[in-house]
């Protein structure tokens, strides 16, 4: 099924709880955490958005292998029906799993119960069952966008995590088809997808490839953050940070079998301190205005919504200030930006953004497996001579070197010219 992008990006936030942080699942029934919730769904309302990213934690959903839980499946439904009576569509992340550094596995994964999340025959069948039992649960539920698999599942399944799930490439892709496909047949024509943090684009070896992030799921996900090397390398304002979204939304087309795949920048954020809170508003202003510029734009979805509570302990210190309100839900520089955009989008919308007709030749070895995609990473040779030509204004896409040679796949693409890295002065 096709799944064009709307006319106009949507524009959301990732929902991070004012009230005990993405553990609100475990005191949902309280008349006070219920009245809180209403409160943070008002304030993200009031900013003119269309829709929110929620999370539920897999352990708290699906405690045993065998046991989904029928009362956090009816909260999870309580929360989509508290964000459409404020007009907020909600995208659902399932296998959490992964979040702001910590790790949310259930028990009869790990320790004496240790089994591989990404091959075990037995987990994997339970973790269809569950994402089966979510998505068909908010199925009938128009404000219901679809589901993700998880937040960054990839990082379970390589180095650097201290005890990986360790899968070839070929794993890493059935398991993906197999719960893609799970949620298709539970809640038909949704927004069914997968995200991975951005070892997928960048690190050697990984299981996770390029390919099945651009092809697998009814559109692309991004998740881009500038601590992984882009800030470092290029500062605050440098063209190598503000334009880091933008280079992932279209390096992922070099990969994609459909030119018009739409593409979903689902994660971006301002961390400090590399953005410093002073700076943050900028930095939002200008990433957003770059990733504006993509052909078939899903949507923007801004990592958070909320400041983390300092009542909360050992998160890294940059996860407490990323949201666009306090944990006081008052609006931050940030926010206000993103309110703007939000008005202009709906009062003033922009035309479709037009085809990119330059693109950057990369070679990244074999197609499926990209095994020299370091050159994409900060400080890589392909990253560093995008960022020259968007430095010189040029506006490039990407191009696999073994089809920048089909003139049916340029065309497709609307690109007429084409620049090699060594080429970029």
């Amino acid at each position: 099924m096709n799944h064009p992008s709307p006319s106009v990006p949507r524009l959301g936030v990732n929902y991070t709880p004012t009230r005990g942080w993405f553990h609100h699942w475990l005191d949902f029934d309280d008349a006070s955490g219920m009245d809180s919730l209403r409160r943070d769904l008002d304030s993200l309302a009031a900013l003119g958005l269309d829709h929110i990213r929620a999370f539920a934690l897999w352990p708290v959903f699906q405690p045993n292998r065998t046991l989904i839980r029928g009362r956090a499946v009816e909260q999870l439904g309580q929360l989509v029906d508290a964000a459409a009576e404020r007009g907020l569509d909600v995208a659902v992340d399932a296998l959490q799993g992964h979040l702001s550094s910590f790790d949310f596995v259930p028990s009869w994964l790990h320790s004496w119960h240790r089994r591989n999340m990404f091959t075990d025959p037995d987990v994997v069948d339970a973790e269809a069952r569950y994402l089966e039992t979510l998505a068909a649960s908010l199925a009938d539920r128009p404000n219901f966008l679809g589901m993700t698999l998880g937040n960054e599942v990839n990082q379970f399944s390589d180095k650097p995590h201290p005890d990986p799930d360790v899968c070839t490439y070929e794993q890493a892709g059935q398991w993906l088809e197999r719960l893609l496909t799970a949620c298709e047949r539970a809640a038909p024509g949704r927004v069914h997808t997968h995200s991975e943090y951005d070892a997928v684009w960048f690190q050697d070896g990984h299981p996770f490839t390029p390919a099945h992030a651009s092809r697998l799921g009814r559109m692309t996900t991004i998740h881009s953050w500038v601590f992984n090397g882009a800030a470092q390398r290029h500062g605050r304002t440098g063209t190598g940070t503000v334009h880091l979204a933008e280079y992932l939304i279209e390096l992922s087309r070099a990969w994609a079998t459909d030119p018009h795949r739409p593409v979903w920048l689902q994660e971006v954020g301002a961390p400090a301190p590399l953005i410093p809170a002073e700076h943050a508003a900028e930095f939002t202003e200008a990433t957003l205005a770059a990733a504006l510029t993509c052909q078939d734009l899903y949507g923007i979805t801004w990592w958070c919504s909320h400041d983390v509570s300092r009542s909360l302990a050992d998160f890294p210190e940059l996860e407490y200030g990323l949201g666009l309100l306090t944990a006081e839900r008052a609006l931050k520089p940030g926010g206000r930006v993103v309110a703007d955009l939000a008005a202009r989008l709906k009062s003033d919308p922009p035309p479709p953004a037009a085809p990119r007709r330059t693109a950057l030749v990369l070679d990244a070895g074999a197609e499926d497996t990209a095994p020299l995609r370091s050159v994409c990473a900060p400080g890589g040779t392909y990253f560093e001579a995008w960022m020259r030509l968007a430095a010189q204004g040029v506006r490039a896409t990407a191009v696999l070197a073994g089809r920048a040679q089909d003139p049916g796949h340029l065309a497709a693409r609307g690109i007429t010219d084409l620049i090699h890295p060594q080429d970029v002065g």
